[in-house]
């Protein structure tokens, strides 16, 4: 577990994605933002990324219910004194919002949310965002493969679901050097969005 700054204005307890861990390029470069914001952010690994640090091979991740039930222990490990926020990129977001509703957190933030495997647009992931009634904001490229804007913009998701869009932004939220934009403004549009929404 890495945790790092002070929680000014809150926590926030960062789940990384299916492909890359707590310490990826991403996972780093978000949380040192968060904590320039004023967060204290908590990043961990799940149990099979545990193991794919410690031995350097590849192994699915868990299933859903272990991801689940390890998300929850480490929320359980902090009190509940300071403001709690989860988030998560990609399949760790997915994990965030599908505990989110049932926590003591006030807000959820996901960082390139996987509607559906990519190049399987039919296995929607979307049924629990109808069931959440609190916040739940998602930073989403427009081209993202696991949800583009034609096709999100379809799903009409509930009011508590905001899907904030980064232009020409893929998975990772990375846009194409052509579109003009910068994947650091994108990730420094994100958390701008949640410090002031917090405040």
């Amino acid at each position: 577990m890495l945790i790092s700054g002070k929680p000014v204005k809150g926590r926030v307890i960062l789940a990384h994605g299916a492909g890359a861990g707590m310490r990826s390029e991403f996972m780093g470069g978000i949380a040192d933002k968060l904590v320039l914001q004023g967060f204290e952010v908590v990043r961990f690994e799940f149990p099979y990324m545990q193991q794919i640090t410690a031995t350097g091979k590849r192994r699915p991740p868990d299933p859903m219910p272990k991801l689940l039930a390890y998300f929850a222990e480490v929320i359980a490990q902090f009190d509940e004194d300071v403001p709690l926020f989860l988030a998560g990129k990609s399949m760790g977001g997915r994990v965030a919002s599908m505990l989110f509703e049932a926590s003591s957190a006030s807000g959820c933030f996901v960082f390139g949310y996987p509607f559906h495997p990519a190049g399987k647009p039919d296995k929607l992931r979307v049924d629990h965002l109808f069931e959440i009634t609190k916040p739940l904001h998602i930073f989403q490229g427009t081209r993202d493969r696991m949800g583009s804007f034609s096709e999100v913009t379809q799903y009409n998701l509930p009011p508590s679901v905001s899907v904030h869009w980064l232009e020409d932004g893929d998975h990772d939220l990375k846009p194409r050097k052509i579109s003009g934009f910068l994947h650091d403004d994108h990730l420094n549009y994100s958390v701008s969005f949640i410090k002031d929404w917090v405040r």
